[in-house]
């Protein structure tokens, strides 16, 4: 079995800069599961399948722009942003009820939205409790690392 340093580098930087804490790759026969441990990261998983490509999905929710959000000191504001890149997804399956809508209120540790990132579904929890008054994504699209998902205040 040859084993490409190139892509098990790749996933080494992957996991570092995301927070994953385990990812196992298979092609063909070859396999590779590269775990680290860390208590300063949080660990995303998710616990409901999801299908690799939905074919059809809920109507995305209209975001709410930031010009329309009430004006309340930026301290009261607290952004979610995604640990990793991949696609967002507003809903355990499609046509579902999003796990989260814009004025619900959440609690630290509620799933507020899944990022597919190579094939793994991981749960994106609220970090901070509150209301949430905007959403800056919609479902199915591409979403870079760090980038806003949800204002909660």
């Amino acid at each position: 079995m040859a084993v490409d340093m190139r892509k098990i580098k790749k996933l080494i930087e992957l996991i570092q800069s995301t927070g994953v804490a385990e990812i196992e790759i298979k092609e063909g026969e070859e396999s590779v599961r590269i775990t680290r441990e860390s208590k300063a990261m949080p660990v995303y998983m998710a616990s409901a399948p999801m299908p690799a490509a939905p074919a059809q999905q809920a109507p995305a929710l209209e975001a709410t722009p930031a010009a329309k959000a009430p004006a309340a000191p930026a301290e009261n504001k607290h952004t979610v942003k995604a640990p990793m890149v991949g696609t967002v997804y507003l809903s355990a399956t499609p046509g579902s009820k999003p796990f989260v809508e814009i004025g619900q209120t959440v609690k630290v540790g509620d799933v507020i939205c899944l990022i597919e990132a190579m094939k793994m579904f991981n749960q994106i929890e609220a970090d901070k409790g509150g209301v949430i008054v905007a959403r800056m994504v919609d479902n199915g699209t591409p979403v870079e690392f760090n980038q806003p998902l949800f204002t909660i205040e």
